[in-house]
């Protein structure tokens, strides 16, 4: 073979290439702007459901059926939804309650199950701390 035709063969497969790459590319592209409106309102969906959950689950101490004084409650959101100090109306905590807040077929996650499983093993303890002196600048009183 010549010299000159392999250079016209290798130059045919180097357009060959590019062709193909533009032509990938432009596939890829519509493929993608066809799937993006449907990936879109997936979405929106999950992030309506999410913020439904997030809206109920503040919202829940005050509907009728919750169990507690929506003054006994705190919110903490993560990675439980509320405390409940039972008896602080009264000035006389007799219990604390952890309440995860579900909303139709959810479920709880691992880290939520994990925490449930700490507290039945009554892994739950009182620390206070005290900030030092030199940082508030006051005197402990004793």
């Amino acid at each position: 073979m010549e010299f000159s035709t392999i250079l016209i063969i290798i130059l045919f497969l180097f357009i060959g290439i590019i062709i193909g790459h533009i032509i990938g590319v432009m596939r890829r592209d519509r493929h993608w702007e066809n799937q993006l409106p449907i990936h879109r309102q997936d979405a929106i969906a999950k992030s309506r459901a999410t913020l439904g959950g997030l809206f109920s689950e503040q919202l829940a101490p005050y509907l009728p059926d919750f169990p507690y004084s929506p003054s006994e409650v705190r919110f903490l959101g993560k990675p439980i939804d509320f405390l409940v100090f039972k008896g602080a109306d009264n000035k006389n905590i007799e219990e604390v309650v952890f309440v995860e807040v579900k909303s139709g077929k959810a479920k709880i996650n691992n880290h939520e199950k994990n925490l449930k499983e700490t507290i039945d093993k009554k892994k739950v303890r009182w620390e206070e701390y005290r900030i030092p002196e030199d940082v508030t600048g006051k005197k402990t009183e004793e």
